[in-house]
């Protein structure tokens, strides 16, 4: 073969396996859901596709995209770099892409959109033209988070004594009461007798007065319970396809069947 002609022959073969490879997948909701619309070629118009207007999020696979809200390159355009794009929000192309190709990785734009994610956040998305079987569930278990306490403050009345303390003024009050009382009793030695008598007694009761009046004071008291957590932390779920279980963790709970592909793993 011609050397020159080998030469060329190679170039262009590594154009057309870098086209082939320069895919870009169009979502139709946020975080790579629904819908799907994948090309490796320029789309100057996405409504013969039956998809103007419904891109959500992008996988770009290879190369770097333009893509446009108006059909033919026009209007507003922004550069995609290859990665995974959960959502066109925040570049105000949400539902409003309508054409898309790729462009040369030398060329410099002014719009070009932010990095992608860092981490491919799409496991479980479902790729184009892939083949979708629903799966029965047959176990699920929630799991619920680390209990939480609750506190809250209460006013409570302490009493300042002990129960068996005598408060020493109620005391002396009582006696100088009870003798008072008492010497008014009687004459001579039989009046001394009943005025200790009537302190002895008035000191009693006095005593006794101590212990049982209030004499309390407010102050606020802690008090705390533990409750169990709130939703689950997250379900753990087994289903069976062809034959074989499977598990899979969900944020949510899952309803009568999984959807998976020919292989069992599980597709949103």
């Amino acid at each position: 073969m011609n050397p020159m002609l080998r030469v060329a022959f190679s170039v262009s073969a590594l154009i057309v396996a870098t086209q082939v490879t320069a895919q870009v997948t169009f979502y139709e909701a946020e975080g790579f859901r629904g819908r799907t619309f994948s090309t490796n070629k320029p789309v100057n118009n996405f409504a013969r596709f039956g998809f103007n207007d419904r891109a959500s999020s992008v996988v770009v696979e290879g190369g770097r995209w333009e893509v446009c809200e108006d059909r033919r390159f026009q209007g507003r355009c922004t550069v995609l770099q290859r990665g995974s794009y959960d959502s066109l929000r925040g570049m105000g192309l949400e539902n409003r892409v309508s054409s898309a190709r790729q462009v040369n990785a030398r060329q410099r734009f002014y719009s070009e959109a932010p990095p992608p994610m860092a981490t491919p956040a799409y496991a479980y998305r479902r790729r184009p033209n892939e083949r979708i079987f629903e799966a029965p569930v047959t176990l699920v278990r929630a799991v619920m988070g680390p209990p939480e306490q609750r506190c809250w403050m209460e006013r409570e009345q302490v009493a300042r004594q002990g129960r068996g303390d005598a408060n020493p003024g109620a005391v002396i009050a009582g006696a100088l009461l009870g003798g008072i009382l008492g010497h008014q009793i009687g004459g001579g030695r039989g009046q001394d007798i009943a005025t200790v008598g009537g302190a002895v007694a008035g000191a009693a009761i006095g005593s006794n007065v101590g212990r049982n009046s209030g004499g309390g004071v407010d102050r606020d008291v802690r008090r705390c319970e533990t409750l169990a957590s709130g939703p689950p932390d997250h379900w753990d779920v087994t289903y069976n396809f062809r034959g074989v279980d499977h598990q899979l963790q969900m944020n949510v709970a899952p309803g009568p069947t999984i959807s998976v592909n020919r292989n069992g793993e599980p597709r949103q």
